[in-house]
């Protein structure tokens, strides 16, 4: 129904207004995409380093300075051209796809052969609370589902080929995780998998013999290509809010000779490098849940308020009302309930999310800018385009 570009921002732009729109700009540009990358780049070090502390776990600023690298490399590629982009995308998928399928065959020989003593609820948390706060590592996992959206577009024929590319890859995805998490419990206990650093390798090492090292590596070209797509999506969503007025100029703008969104890439880079000075993973984890599960729901809201609001809209698909809701309910159980589970980092979640109302304010909602002001934000952009030799769009069509 909304076909442009940006996906949850977008709609909201078009349900309840700039004001609301620039929040989930805010959680998702400051907050979700570069802390998620900083999160994938990081599993992507301890994987790659793992085998050479077998004993321990890999040091913590080797692992961040590697995950720079991972980020930086990626950047590159982004900045570089399109193509290589899309390319290491569909490359790194199938070696993660490949990985798992090896993962998901070896416990299956084990289901085969009896091995199901770790199938059970021992010691199992029954607390509220507690569920609430772990369907954040869960959902983690599976977050990504929306990503598609943010460059529709650029999608031929969306009708038809989005919810088709959805469904399958979230098939996909569900199937092939939760048959991986089985084939991890007929070799390691539940103690085993919460203790390790790195459980494909903790795996690999049970069974694999001296074949052992190609799990962690095929895992680590998993999470490079991961961040790739969250680079190459991420991009998008800030060119998007810059369109709308909502985000710096400079990030219209994209790179003369090589047609790549150059300075919108840069910038989500330097968060995520950012986010690389806290090196807890479940602690970023626990950040990023609030403030995604909490904007994705004012996202789906959308759907409900416009079926009350704007009735004569035309929605080539239509969704029975019941799944919005559900999905609201379930929304609103992971984040108001973890709030008591781990007040800390979701009082730092929240805050990181208020911190967006003094920017709307000052740099959107403030039109009567002094001059010195004004003048000041235009020197910086046209340094910028200088330096990173980008243009509008509009007249890079035109190149």
């Amino acid at each position: 129904m909304i076909r442009k570009s940006g996906a949850d921002y977008a709609y909201i732009m078009e349900t309840f207004g700039p004001f609301f729109a620039f929040i989930r700009l805010w959680i998702e540009c400051m907050i979700v995409r570069p802390c998620s990358q900083a999160i994938v780049a990081l599993t992507f070090s301890v994987y790659v380093m793992k085998p050479f502390f077998p004993e321990c776990q890999p040091p913590e600023d080797a692992a961040r300075l590697l995950a720079v690298c991972c980020i930086c490399v990626l950047t590159f590629v982004n900045c570089y051209d399109v193509k290589w982009a899309t390319r290491v995308q569909d490359v790194f998928t199938f070696a993660k796809l490949l990985a798992l399928f090896i993962i998901i065959a070896a416990g299956g020989y084990q289901l085969l052969n009896g091995h199901t003593e770790h199938f059970s609820f021992i010691n199992t948390k029954t607390e509220v609370t507690s569920l609430a706060l772990s369907f954040y590592s869960g959902l983690f996992a599976y977050n990504g589902w929306n990503y598609l959206n943010f460059i529709i577009e650029e999608l031929k024929d969306p009708v038809r080929n989005l919810p088709l590319a959805i469904a399958i890859s979230c098939s996909l995805v569900t199937i092939v995780y939760v048959l991986t998490n089985i084939a991890f419990y007929t070799t390691l206990s539940p103690a085993e998998l919460l203790g390790s650093e790195a459980v494909a390798v903790s795996f690999a090492n049970r069974l694999f013999g001296p074949l052992a090292w190609c799990i962690p590596v095929f895992v680590a070209l998993s999470t490079f290509g991961a961040v790739n797509g969250i680079l190459l999506t991420s991009s998008r969503l800030f060119y998007a809010g810059a369109c709308h007025g909502q985000m710096p100029e400079i990030l219209t703008m994209i790179q003369a000779q090589r047609l790549t969104p150059t300075p919108s890439v840069l910038i989500m880079a330097l968060l995520s490098m950012l986010y690389l000075t806290v090196s807890d993973i479940f602690a970023l984890i626990n950040y990023v849940g609030f403030a995604t599960w909490l904007s994705i729901g004012v996202a789906v809201l959308c759907v409900p308020w416009l079926r009350w609001t704007r009735p004569e809209l035309e929605r080539p698909i239509k969704v029975n009302l019941i799944w919005p809701i559900i999905y609201l309910l379930a929304t609103i159980f992971v984040t108001v309930v973890p709030m008591v589970a781990s007040p800390v980092e979701t009082g730092i979640g929240l805050l990181m999310i208020l911190t967006s109302i003094p920017v709307y304010f000052v740099f959107i909602y403030w039109e009567n800018k002094p001059q010195w002001f004004v003048k000041a934000t235009n020197d910086v952009t046209i340094t910028l385009q200088q330096v990173l030799i980008v243009v509008g769009k509009s007249k890079s069509a035109k190149l």
